[in-house]
């Protein structure tokens, strides 16, 4: 692998992602494939930390539209997290990847509580933070915890893995197979368009601070290293219009 385009970045794996072809759960080839994505880029020397949602499990406005209170399904949903943060911790150590997993809520005997020093500190040992349970509080998703985490380790971008969708494309290709592929759009005619990158709050917070987003297909798990070697994959969001952010090469 050539030089890093990268010094920190955060990878987002949606629930969703986890769970490949499945109609929920954890699909394990998935999972491995991530790990041994995230090895390689982590050899490199780029320090990487991860953001991992729940909906394979169980998504709190799901629920919420079931009956169940909202506060309580979006706890449920952090403890889902956990889960997931587990299974890829595990596989991470399986191919002699370090890691810690940091937890947002207090689960001592599985993880560590999230301190921001502790879990810069763990990135510079270079070791892999899995970050777990979104942001600790309901109402939030974990796109939000992303972006907040990010942010807070100094991370130079978020790299959005989906889950058979090669980027942000300008239509919903279940209803139009004709949508297209976005190449690069900035963060606010995201937000003005609607697209469903991530939520409003998540981009808001990744506008205000410069920080890019690239989306891609997580399907083939060799793009985690082409973004973190600079190459041009999926959709690139940025504050910059027209223009690239400065971390990608030529």
């Amino acid at each position: 692998m050539s030089e890093p385009a990268f010094e920190r970045v955060l990878l987002k794996l949606s629930g969703e992602a986890l769970m490949g072809d499945r109609e929920y759960g954890q699909a394990p080839e998935r999972i491995a494939a991530v790990a041994r994505a995230v090895g390689e880029v982590v050899e490199t020397g780029v320090e990487m930390a991860i953001v991992v949602g729940g909906g394979n499990i169980l998504r709190g406005t799901q629920e919420a539209a079931r009956g169940m209170d909202r506060a309580t399904a979006d706890y449920a949903g952090m403890l889902a997290t956990v889960l997931n943060a587990l299974t890829v911790q595990d596989a991470l150590e399986q191919l002699g990847v370090f890691t810690r997993v940091m937890s947002a809520i207090d689960v001592s005997e599985v993880a560590e509580p999230y301190i921001r020093r502790r879990a810069i500190r763990h990135l510079e040992k270079g070791r892999v933070v899995i970050f777990a349970a979104g942001t600790g509080n309901p109402f939030f998703t974990t796109d939000t915890a992303a972006a907040l985490r990010a942010l807070e380790i100094g991370a130079q971008a978020i790299l959005m893995g989906k889950n058979g969708v090669d980027g942000v494309l300008d239509d919903d290709p279940r209803t139009n197979p004709k949508a297209r592929l976005i190449p690069q759009i900035t963060h606010i005619e995201a937000i003005e368009r609607g697209l469903k990158v991530m939520d409003t709050t998540a981009l808001s917070l990744c506008m205000d601070n410069a920080l890019p987003l690239y989306v891609f297909n997580l399907d083939d798990e060799h793009n985690i290293a082409r973004i973190a070697r600079g190459e041009r994959i999926g959709t690139i969001i940025s504050s910059v219009p027209g223009g690239l952010p400065v971390q990608v090469t030529p």
